[in-house]
């Protein structure tokens, strides 16, 4: 092992053994997609935008039911549960 991969944490030894097996490549457009990524950032800190939304009665109460157990209100929980699903971090059962 090198200095330099002493100097690197677990992942980052993982990462590298990837590399080395040919199993992880630089993408042919690093440049384009560090722009993606940058351009996907900005857009997470945008602004919020006001949202009109129907449920059923139920779903409403089961919302702000489960907002008070997390102790946040029930417009942020209903806003994380969308923001969640949309970027692929939660899926629907089947």
């Amino acid at each position: 092992m090198t200095h330099v991969e002493n100097d690197l944490n677990k992942e980052e030894r993982q990462l590298l053994e990837l590399v080395d097996r040919g199993e992880l490549v630089r993408v042919p457009n690093v440049e384009q997609e560090k722009e993606y990524a940058r351009q996907a950032a900005r857009n997470t800190l945008n602004k919020t935008k006001r949202v009109n939304l129907r449920m059923t009665e139920r779903d409403f109460h089961l919302a702000h039911a489960k907002a008070n157990e997390e102790g946040i209100p029930y417009q942020t929980l209903l806003s994380s549960v969308i923001h969640k699903y949309l970027s692929g971090r939660m899926t629907e059962k089947g």
